[in-house]
Formats: structure tokens, sequence, C-alpha cells
């Protein structure tokens, strides 16, 4: 790999123009040490920041360590020139994720095969890598695609394991040819699984199948992993003629790949990668930097101070590249490919879902202050709360609670034996509890007669004590109104089981009309109340009385035989007392 193809790329797109039509060129500052550890190991890096061409047998044990050998010899200013790209990558990754550009180019990244901890393939330092990184900050996922001949093993490690980061490589693959890995069946573990695509391919491989194939595979995986940016590795090794290549490719097909990510209108980073024929990687990417800002050039290229490098192809843009290898893949097998892969971007089931598991130091005090704001807001909401200013309280009640409305004890008050109204507890009573509604002519607000208020009129008696609420209800609230009494509640299961039984109607509101000076009617007598019992038999709840229920009914039909009867001398001295009480409302929040 040589760097001085990157000079003749750039003497390429300067005589055509094309730096007139990119919005911006930077000179990407150095990438620091903090920034390529995001990645790689401590010890490799300080191991690059020290070895040097003049001290390389000293330190021959780190160099073995290292893998620094053969094709990745030691140069001068080896350090300076892993940060000078790495620092691009991670710039362009910087203008995508804050939104001011939508495609950044560096065609001197790409170096695919670099590991953690060892060089490797002629890439010291993982670009590919540490671009991802830091687009994961802002990005939930993203696809990185490589079509280098050779298979991007360095990319694909990084991320086997990710299911926010998704690799397809298409490379050459023999079991034998650099690096020697991307099998088909090599898709990514943990979760990771089916993240991982390799399309493996065979020497002499046309435009036509190459496209068919490369268009296939990259729109299925878009549509199910939805993809929020892309990484594009551009390595021109995989074009016809190339020193170390074995395909067919064109430019126009290599550059038509790059169009077909760029439709695609996601955030693209595009990087540089393999190509050891110099002349033909400038061509390539000075068409593709044409493609990526829409700019149409002629096939002839201008004329630069590297003219010499293209006298044997006559100046041309697109000289023929394809032909000159056999083609070794047939359409059976390619489509086998294809179907592969489509199988397993079926297992992803939708793209996944992104979860903070560390939270940006820049953020969190951001975020306390978010959490002190919203305490703060809380508190005011408690303090002008109606439920603060009625004096109601909002924990829950601690009361024991009635079994149904067939209880009777001494702290029974559902009003089901009250015959004659009572002015107190008719007015302010129903709101807070005080019982001097003055209301000595009025009739009180109260609910239609069960059967227990019918045997309980007849006797003429009366009880009041402390109402206990059902645990599946609340306490109805009556609401004392000129010319009607409204009776709102909620009746759980066991409160209308015996509203039904008493012939109450089973609706949570009840507006009984109610004129001054009248009194209500008297209930129906106990046959009827019987006929009306045994024609809702077909409700369940009423086939399931409890019989202590039918008990008390039985012997409340023998207390309405003696109806006419006096009542007993103390019964007006206790009525008059009854009266006296104020009524107790319980209020759950």
């Amino acid at each position: 790999m040589k760097p001085h193809r990157l000079s003749l790329t750039n003497a390429l797109v300067m005589g055509y123009g094309l730096d007139k039509q990119i919005h911006h060129i930077y000179n990407p500052r150095l990438a620091t040490r903090e920034e390529l550890e995001a990645y790689h190991d401590p010890q490799y890096i300080d191991f690059l920041s020290k070895v040097t061409p003049g001290n390389q047998d000293e330190m021959k044990h780190l160099i073995d360590t290292f893998n620094c050998v053969e094709d990745c010899p030691i140069f001068a200013d080896m350090f300076e020139f892993c940060k000078m790209y790495a620092g691009a990558s991670l710039a362009g990754a910087r203008k995508l994720s804050a939104g001011t550009t939508d495609t950044a180019i560096n065609w001197s990244g790409g170096l695919h095969h670099a590991k953690r901890g060892e060089a490797n393939g002629f890439c010291y330092i993982n670009d590919a890598v540490l671009a991802i990184l830091e687009m994961l900050k802002y990005h939930p996922r993203v696809l990185y695609i490589d079509i280098d001949i050779h298979h991007g093993d360095g990319v694909e490690l990084a991320f086997y394991h990710s299911n926010r980061v998704m690799t397809v490589s298409f490379h050459k693959y023999t079991g034998d040819f650099f690096p020697g890995t991307g099998k088909l069946d090599d898709n990514g573990a943990g979760l990771g699984k089916y993240f991982c695509l390799n399309v493996p391919l065979q020497d002499g491989i046309d435009d036509d199948m190459y496209l068919t194939v490369f268009k296939t595979v990259i729109g299925d995986t878009v549509t199910h992993f939805q993809p929020t940016s892309i990484v594009l590795q551009c390595g021109a090794d995989s074009l016809g003629l190339d020193r170390l290549g074995a395909f067919n490719l064109s430019i126009a097909a290599h550059g038509e790949c790059v169009n077909y990510v760029r439709t695609f209108g996601v955030p693209l980073l595009v990087v540089g990668g393999g190509g050891y024929t110099v002349k033909n990687v400038s061509r390539c990417w000075a068409y593709e930097t044409a493609v990526l800002v829409g700019a149409d050039i002629p096939d002839t290229l201008p004329a630069t101070i590297y003219d010499a490098y293209f006298a044997d192809s006559g100046w041309k843009l697109h000289p023929p590249l394809t032909g000159k290898v056999d083609n070794l893949n047939s359409p059976a097998g390619l489509q086998r490919i294809t179907v592969s892969i489509r199988e397993k971007l079926r297992y992803l089931g939708g793209a996944p879902s992104v979860a903070m598991r560390e939270i940006p130091p820049g953020l969190e005090e951001w975020l306390a202050a978010e959490d002190a704001a919203a305490e703060a807001e809380q508190e005011v909401e408690a303090d002008v709360s109606p439920s603060a200013s009625m004096g109601i309280s909002a924990r829950p009640s601690r009361k024991r609670t009635a079994q149904n409305e067939f209880y009777a004890g001494d702290d029974d008050v559902d009003g089901d034996d009250d015959v004659e109204g009572h002015g107190a507890g008719a007015g302010a009573g129903a709101g807070d509890g005080d019982g001097d509604g003055g209301g000595a002519d009025e009739t009180p607000a109260r609910r239609a007669p069960s059967r227990r208020a019918a045997g309980a009129a007849a006797r003429g008696g009366s009880r009041r004590g402390t109402r206990r609420t059902s645990a599946r209800s609340r306490p109805a609230i009556a609401v004392a109104a000129p010319g009607a009494t409204k009776v709102e509640g909620e009746q759980g299961e066991l409160g209308e089981q015996a509203g039904e039984e008493a012939g109450a109607p089973s609706i949570s509101e009840v507006i009984i009309p109610v004129s001054a000076g009248t009194s209500l009617p008297p209930p129906p007598p106990p046959a009827q109340q019987q006929r009306a019992s045994r024609s809702r038999r077909g409700n369940p709840r009423t086939r399931t009385r409890p019989r202590a229920a039918k008990e008390k009914d039985q012997q409340e039909e023998r207390e309405q035989e003696d109806r006419d009867s006096p009542p007993p001398a103390h019964a007006e001295e206790e009525e008059e007392q009854s009266a006296s009480v104020p009524m107790e409302l319980d209020v759950e929040a």
C-alpha cells in the first residue's frame, strides 16, 4: 500500500474541479492517544508511539508481539501517519453526528485489518472501528459495508457480539486467500448473532453479477436493520487488473455500488481501503467523489503533474479492466448465497432496541438539574393540590371493611335501616361530616330502600353508627340539591350482589326527586320483593347467596308480621339521640 496514491487522487479531484462542489474541505487534527485507545490496547498504542526504523532492533520482541512484520513494516513517522488518517475518520464521524453534513469522505482511511492489539495487512490503526464507535454515541444503529477484495476481518471482530453494528463484507474467499476468514456461515455471536453477514465470492466476478448480488443483499439488509448511519469502505483492489486482486470489476461498477448506498439518504461516511495499482485506485476514487457530490465528469482525465501515470491508457477515466481473469462464479452459486443471507436476515426480527448503558460525562450535570427541577415542581403541585386544601388525606385507609350490605353491627351507618330523615347531616354533613345542615324540615339524601330498610320501616326502628367501607368500593358521596337528591358511588362485587337482592338499582348513580315536605313512598310488600328476587335468578350472584343472608330474610319476614305492634317506649328516645350524632364521612384518596 503506497500513500502516493492519495496524491494522485487529490490531483484528479482538483483537476476536475470537484473541490468547488464540495461544501467544506477540512484539514483535520491528529487523533489523540485517548481517542486511539477507545478501541486499541494502550500497550499497543504505546509501542506504536515509540518504535522507529532506528530502534526496531532493540524492540524486536515487541515487534513480534504486535505483528509488525512482513506486511506491516516499520517506517519513518509511522505513528504520525496513523494519527492523521484516524483523526480524519473521526472528524468525519463527528460532522455526521452533529448534522453539519450528510456525507463525509476520507480516502486515506478504511484500514480494516488492524486488530485491538496488533497490526495486520498493511493496517496499524483501525480507523473504521474508531469512527463507528464515535457514531454510536449518537446513532442507534450503524451499518458497515466493505467492498474491498479482502475480508473486513478487523471491523467484523470488533463488533462480532454487538447488535447495534451490522457488518456486511463482499470479498474473495477460498480458504487460503488473505486473511482466510469470512465464510458464509460466520454470522456473529451472542447479541450479535446474524448481525454479521459475509458474501464470499470467487475469482473473476464481473459487473453484472457483482451488482446483482450487492444490491440484493444491501437492499434487504437496510430494510431489516434500518441503519441510522452507514460506513462504506471502498477498497479499490476489487477492480480488475489490481496487483493483488482477482476480480473483473470496472470503475463504473465500483462507483455504482457507492451510488446505490447513497440513495438511501442515510448519513454516510466513505473511506478508502486496499488498492495496489496506483493509477486505477486514483481514477476510481476521483470518479466516486464525483458520484457522491452528484457531478458528471468527462471520460478524459484533466492535465496534472501526474500525467505520466495515465499515458498508457490514453488518459481515460474508464479504461478497460474486465475480462482478464476467468469467472469462477456461477448464477446458481450466487443465488444460493443470496437466499442464505435472506434467511439469516429473517432472524433479526426488526431493528434492535437501544438502551443507554452509560451516561456520557457531559450529561450528568444536566440530568441532575432536570431531576431537581422535577422534584421542585412536584412539591409545588402538592402544596396547591385540592386534596391538601380540603384536608383529605392521600394515604390509603387502614379501616376494617364490612363484608357486604347485610352487615348490621354497631358501626353500620349505610342508612338501610333509616326510615325517617333527620335534618342534621342533610346540609353540610355530606361535605365535611359536621352534620349541622339545619334542615329540620328537609328530607335528607338517602339511598333507595332495601329489604332490610322495608322491615325497619315497618317497625319504625332506627340505628345509626360509624360506617365502614367495602374493600372493593369507595364510600358514596351524597350531595344535597334543591328539588333532588343525588347519590354517587361505586359498588363492588359484594355490594352489587346485596343491592340486587334488595331490589335496589345496580348502577353507580341514582337520582331520586324529592320535594320539600314530602316523604318517600313506602317500600313494596315482601311478596313483591320476593317475586322481584326470583325474576333475577338468572344472575349467578343471586344463586350463591350466603346462608346467613337467607336466615336474615326469614327473620325479617317474621318481624314484618308484627309491624302493627306499637314500638318500644324507648324507641323515640333512641331516635332523638341518634339525630344529634353527626354523620361521619370517610373519603379515601
